[in-house]
């Protein structure tokens, strides 16, 4: 097997369409002094739409599974 690597992000700062692709930004949260952590931009992924379709397929899938076993909880805006 070829070497591995992990990403570590804080979140998603943009999602984009753009060339034809949809780019996600991933950020992490820098300090700054005493006040609150910005996003900072880390690594971009790049996807054809039907990549993330799949995407968000799987992501969705996961999200049922976390409020199935309660470690998510729906807010009340739904």
């Amino acid at each position: 097997m070829g070497e591995k690597s992990e990403i570590f992000a804080d979140g998603i700062g943009q999602i984009h369409f753009a060339g034809g692709m949809v780019r996600f930004d991933f950020v992490t949260l820098q300090p700054q002094g005493e006040g609150e952590p910005t996003a900072e931009y880390q690594q971009r992924v790049i996807m054809p739409p039907q990549g993330f379709l799949n995407a968000f397929q799987s992501m969705q899938q996961l999200i049922d599974k976390l409020l199935e076993a309660g470690v998510l909880q729906r807010s009340a805006k739904q």
